[in-house]
């Protein structure tokens, strides 16, 4: 069977694997599995339900939901094959936010999973186009998405839904992803059904899946193409997808499932790194001397034996005596992690390998379906520090200031309702991404900063505040860091502080210090502490790219307060908004 259209993957699984788990949600305490045919059979029902609501091709449907889920992917293809476009959109934005999107978009119908999205849809559900809005959850007085499926019940209508199917050509347009963005109002990125197969088909060659036998675990946002893309991927290879209850819940899910593969993006495996040694950290004795030289060891890792047969001697031992723990401790079967997003500390990518649960890293964006590039263990693929070689299909070119151009099936239509930002960044076929890197001479990619991060000092130097804040991360005494000092004479840093360690840190060192926010940030005894971080990092970079002051910040950036966007990347503009204060004081104290 020919994949051409994103609904197809479904009817290939059946024809292929025919999997009695295809999806697995936890309700009520208990997995609940869908097959492949009820998987099918329900999308079916949803397309028929959504012909009888009056749902036309081009149509819009939105989707919002906080958690990954079964309903979500029933849905998407309900809507897909009658040429309707699913618009995803983030839980945590801001209920403005909804309002644009869902006016931007013209969405007719909007699907949510839960009470707290429905309260902060209803506030402007009044000033959009929304005809209905369905839940997922069942909540009194409001209409569900078992609505949808009492109307699909009847099949008398099921002719039309393949008639729709049939006309879906794989140029159609599919989805409308709006960018969660570090700046701006989001933008609408148009993908066909063909962007995302071409970039499905091309990634698989990548990953080394026992195809129909495989257990993944699904967490990061599905309204992100990567993990929309990935939940195609495991589709097309047969495997199960078990969906995580949340985050917090993240450890416990990994222990009952036991997946072989997991996608995440390099925020949390640094917590997971950090929660590692946290716990070598207690150790006492020879236990606690013999974890570290395994994470030395680790550190030093590089793959295909270069580190020589001494090394893999002490590495086997290695992972006999320690590492073996970690990948008990993250259920026993983990064999491959995928990596996305944002830039992965070497550190990570080397003790992981080391531990034998690589994480291979990838490059990619909306606006290229993501995937650009990928790692991959298998002949010789996998190189420290680099996004992998590009996939086949897909051209990269670097711009003679270094910016990477992408051209290929997956590169998007353009931007929904806006040729000129469309224009902007689409010429001759080729994408520009905003994204500085060079490509090895063995053929591997490698990205050294964001083009609109890099600025200049007053003094016309260039500073690439990536390079530094990725070093500095490493600390356990630093959570998150800004890179500041466009314009001015010389860089400096606001600093979120990692609370939770510094907490136990006063503790164990029985300092006289608060434990609450502002107690820690306004310690000396803990800005000095940073102080010796930054120095320490500060030898390796040139004089006018070295930290010389930084503020730390009496709150924890999160999502919700809108520091980060939902895949955990700072949102520059914002923060450096909400602490112009902070900054004030750094210039011009």
């Amino acid at each position: 069977m020919k994949i051409t259209r994103i609904f197809d993957f479904p009817y290939y699984q059946l024809n292929t694997y025919n999997l009695k788990n295809a999806f697995i949600t936890k309700h009520g305490g208990k997995w609940k599995s869908t097959s492949t045919q009820e998987y099918i059979d329900l999308a079916n029902t949803i397309s028929r339900g959504l012909l009888r609501l009056g749902v036309k091709a081009n149509d819009k449907i939105a989707v919002i939901s906080s958690t990954n889920r079964t309903e979500w992917n029933i849905v998407d293809i309900g809507i897909l094959q009658i040429g309707a476009q699913n618009v995803p959109i983030y839980p945590t934005i801001s209920k403005e936010d909804y309002e644009y999107i869902l006016n931007h978009s013209e969405a007719s119908y909007c699907f949510v999973s839960d009470q707290d999205i429905l309260t902060k849809l209803n506030a402007i559900k009044g000033k959009t186009t929304l005809k209905e809005v369905f839940t997922f959850n069942d909540i009194a007085n409001e209409k569900s998405w078992s609505d949808v499926l009492k109307l699909g019940l009847d099949t008398g209508n099921q002719s039309e839904v393949d008639t729709q199917k049939k006309k879906v050509k794989p140029n159609d347009l599919a989805t409308l992803i709006y960018t969660s963005g570090t700046t701006g109002k989001p933008k609408g990125v148009m993908l066909s059904h063909d962007n995302i197969v071409s970039n499905v088909l091309e990634s698989e060659k990548r990953v080394p899946f026992d195809h129909g036998n495989s257990k993944a675990l699904s967490f990061l946002p599905v309204c992100h193409v990567f993990e929309r893309m990935i939940l195609y991927l495991y589709q097309y290879c047969g495997v199960e997808i078990y969906f995580a209850e949340s985050i917090d819940k993240m450890s416990d899910n990994l222990k009952e499932i036991k997946p072989n593969v997991m996608t995440a993006v390099p925020r949390l495996y640094e917590k997971v790194y950090d929660k590692i040694v946290a716990k070598g950290s207690e150790l006492k004795g020879i236990k606690k001397l013999l974890f570290f030289w395994a994470v030395s060891l680790g550190l030093k890792y590089e793959p295909y034996g270069q580190n020589g047969w001494f090394y893999e001697r002490q590495l086997a031992l290695a992972r006999k005596l320690i590492f073996s723990k970690w990948k008990e401790g993250l259920g026993g079967n983990l064999d491959l992690m995928v990596s996305g997003s944002a830039a992965l500390q070497t550190r990570l990518t080397r003790v992981f390998a080391a531990a034998e649960m690589p994480i291979m890293e990838g490059y990619g964006l909306t606006e290229t379906s993501p995937v650009v590039s990928v790692n991959d263990q298998r002949n010789g693929g996998f190189k420290v520090g680099s996004v992998g070689r590009v996939i086949d299909n897909v051209t990269v070119k670097i711009a003679d200031d270094g910016e990477i151009l992408v051209k290929g099936p997956n590169v998007m239509q353009g931007y929904f309702k806006d040729k000129d930002k469309t224009a902007e960044v689409i010429s001759d076929g080729y994408f520009h991404t905003g994204d500085i890197g060079e490509i090895c001479e063995d053929g591997f990619l490698k990205i050294t900063d964001r083009k609109k991060d890099m600025f200049k000092t007053s003094g016309g130097k260039y500073v690439v505040p990536s390079l530094l804040e990725n070093q500095l991360k490493q600390s356990r005494f630093i959570e998150q860091i800004l890179v500041i000092g466009e314009g001015e004479k010389m860089p400096a840093a606001l600093i979120q502080p990692n609370f939770e360690f510094i907490e136990g840190w006063i503790a164990k060192k029985q300092q006289s210090i608060g434990t609450h926010f502002t107690d820690i940030t306004n310690s000396q005894i803990i800005v000095d502490r940073i102080q010796r971080e930054i120095d320490v990092c500060n030898q390796n970079f040139g004089k006018w790219e070295q930290i010389k002051k930084f503020k730390l910040t009496p709150e924890i950036w999160s999502i919700d307060e809108g520091h980060l966007t939902p895949t955990m990347k700072m949102k520059r503009k914002v923060i450096k908004e909400k602490y112009a204060t902070l900054i004030e004081a750094i210039y011009r104290p």
